[in-house]
């Protein structure tokens, strides 16, 4: 078995939620630990299956004769091999649990050289998609009154940490119970109702990385994802502190380009169900992927920019989502300041570009089944949109960089 986990690990678990390519400390001791139990368990394989195969061979039946014989009395074994066989197999538990007890304390909390730097993040999780506060750093944006004000800073489903730094991560849910998984960075841990809980991470170099909610949570669980971004100190903070700032605007339109014609997109995509939502050159890259999506569209229209803006609470988008600086502060779904810089949207599951955008406006329930923007929103509120008013919405997302 370790031999197979072995080969498996080296050729074929490479992919980017494989506990075998782990890229932080905490991975490393829980991936040490596994092929710890892999080799005594193998010990333990090879000894008993020499044993059964000895005892199988030296009293098998040696003719016709011997099949019919009745077999050898039965009584009280030797001592001297049972209590052999009990020790060993305490020493065994012993080799097992020392390392596993000491990993537990060691994922449970930052080590204490370590303990006076982690960076904090509260994670939350929601059916079916998360949330991330940065408790220590404020946000800017406007009062209805338009007045500049400090915020608590959150983003969704994409968590930017400091590469090379530990982080301690607050787990909470708001509804059911989830699981929070960054294979690559650290096991499973739960999030419980009404209950605190939490673990510590550290990527060791910068890198893009893929979480999942590993406890099932209801009818879209298996599509709750989300993905981790680690970034140098320098680019982690240029990235936090664009992210703090309101909406970005594009400007309004010129009154010299009224006549000018509009920029014309291309017809978006019709998708199968259950398509992939990546493409081949995001998957080669993600991180460089990353780092280009926070660049601006090069053929923004400003005008369907500003109709999708309007669009945005015209039809009650904005009772559910947060935008700084635009004046929508929902809080039941995830927030959308800088939306169009992040390289996924629906929780991790579709590339966020302009296709994948309007793949999930146009029919979200078919992306993922019973989500609350479908049930709460579509359904209840009775949402229309034209085609127009798709695109409208589409270039405004993607704006929001």
């Amino acid at each position: 078995m370790a031999g197979i986990s072995l080969l498996s690990g080296c050729f074929w678990l490479d992919g980017p939620q494989s506990t075998f390519d782990p890229s932080g400390p905490v991975a490393r001791h829980q991936q040490d630990l596994f092929y710890l139990t892999c080799w005594v368990s193998l010990v333990i394989f090879v000894v008993v299956g020499a044993v059964l195969a000895y005892a199988m061979i030296k009293f098998r039946a040696k003719g016709p004769a011997e099949e019919h014989m009745e077999g050898p009395d039965h009584h009280h074994g030797n001592p001297l091999v049972e209590i052999s066989l009990i020790g060993a197999s305490v020493l065994a538990l012993v080799i097992i649990a020392i390392p596993t007890l000491r990993d537990i304390w060691y994922s449970y909390d930052v080590p204490a050289a370590d303990k006076a730097n982690p960076y904090e993040i509260t994670a939350t999780g929601y059916q079916w998609w998360f949330k991330f506060d940065y408790p220590n750093e404020t946000a800017q944006t406007t009062d209805p009154t338009g007045k500049p004000v400090n915020a608590p800073f959150s983003t969704a489903n994409e968590l930017v940490i400091p590469a090379g730094r530990p982080v301690q991560i607050n787990l909470r849910t708001v509804d059911v119970i989830h699981s929070f998984w960054i294979p690559k960075l650290a096991g499973k841990v739960d999030m419980m109702p009404n209950r605190g809980n939490h673990l510590w991470v550290q990527a060791d170099k910068p890198g893009y990385f893929w979480g999942q909610c590993a406890e099932f949570c209801g009818e879209s669980h298996a599509v709750m994802r989300f993905r981790v971004i680690a970034l140098a100190p320098r680019e982690f903070n240029d990235w936090l502190s664009h992210q703090m700032e309101p909406a970005r605007k594009v400007p309004a339109p010129r009154a010299a380009d009224a006549g000018r014609p509009k920029a014309q997109f291309a017809a978006y995509r019709t998708f199968r169900t259950n398509e992939a939502g990546y493409s081949d050159a995001f998957d080669a890259s993600p991180l460089d992927s990353w780092r280009e999506q926070q660049k601006a569209p090069a053929d923004e229209d400003a005008a369907l920019i500003a109709k999708g803006r309007e669009l945005f609470n015209t039809k009650t988008c904005s009772t559910c989502h947060t935008i700084r600086g635009d004046g929508y502060v929902g809080t039941v779904g995830p927030e959308l300041t800088h939306v169009g810089a992040r390289t996924t949207i629906a929780a991790g599951l579709l590339q966020n570009n302009r296709d994948e955008i309007h793949r999930w406006i146009h029919a979200p329930n078919d992306v993922k089944p019973g989500n609350t923007m479908w049930v709460q929103g579509y359904v209840k509120n009775n949402i229309r949109l034209t085609a127009e008013d798709e695109d409208a919405l589409v270039n405004y997302l993607e704006s929001l960089k």
